[in-house]
């Protein structure tokens, strides 16, 4: 598995639209086998920050499997104008230093 994280920096006249670009956008990547989870955050302490984490099962699976797809043109589609406000998009290892309390 590899995380991708992609950073936004977007205005707050535009936060509202971005985020619906997202609901849209979340449909490709929920089709994908590919993709294993994803989550959009938004920064409490700077809210024009955002945080897109996507799991995938390998890079290879995220830029060969899931870019070469026909679920990538729609996702595309919708998140095509906030593009330019990519601040990052990387790929990251996760390492062995993790936990997660399970709540009942």
């Amino acid at each position: 598995m590899i995380v991708e994280y992609i950073r936004y920096k977007i205005s707050e006249s535009r936060a509202q639209g971005f985020e619906a670009a997202y609901v849209t956008a979340q449909d490709s990547l929920r089709a994908s086998p590919h993709c294993l989870g994803f989550e959009l955050s938004r920064c409490h302490d700077a809210p024009e920050h955002y945080i897109l984490r996507i799991q995938w099962d390998s890079a290879e699976g995220h830029m060969q499997g899931f870019r070469k797809s026909a679920h990538f043109p729609p996702f595309l589609a919708a998140i095509r104008p906030y593009v330019p406000d990519i601040e990052e998009m990387r790929h990251y290892d996760v390492t062995p230093v993790q936990w997660t309390r399970v709540t009942s």
